[in-house]
């Protein structure tokens, strides 16, 4: 299953921290979209904007909140992007990324 956030106004996608542990009582693996739940639907006027950078910090809330992965759409030139620019990760950032929220899913482990 995967968490990519619920719209409760002011144009903002918000996602429940709760809701992996939830997800994952029945029995699947949860799956945090780093970049979907950071769009702000209709923050452009006529399209979707984002903030893209509440991608890491909300990405490593999930995972240490019990996420079993992260999703994500990248570009080695986000604001280029044909489709989602306002919300893409630039590529260049991604092992550094991925490297993080692994500590932290090793951390999370060790605790359980």
């Amino acid at each position: 299953m995967t968490e990519r956030g619920t719209s409760f106004g002011y144009n903002n996608l918000i996602v429940d921290m709760a809701s992996y542990n939830i997800m994952k009582s029945f029995g699947v693996k949860v799956i945090h979209d780093a970049t979907h739940c950071v769009q702000r639907p209709g923050g452009l006027g006529k399209s979707t904007g984002g903030k893209r950078e509440q991608i890491e910090i909300l990405s490593r809330a999930a995972i240490a909140a019990g996420a079993d992965g992260v999703f994500m759409e990248t570009h080695p030139e986000p604001s280029k992007a044909l489709s989602d620019s306002s919300t893409a990760y630039k590529l260049e950032k991604i092992v550094t990324f991925v490297s993080n929220i692994l500590k932290i899913r090793r951390a999370v482990n060790e605790l359980n």
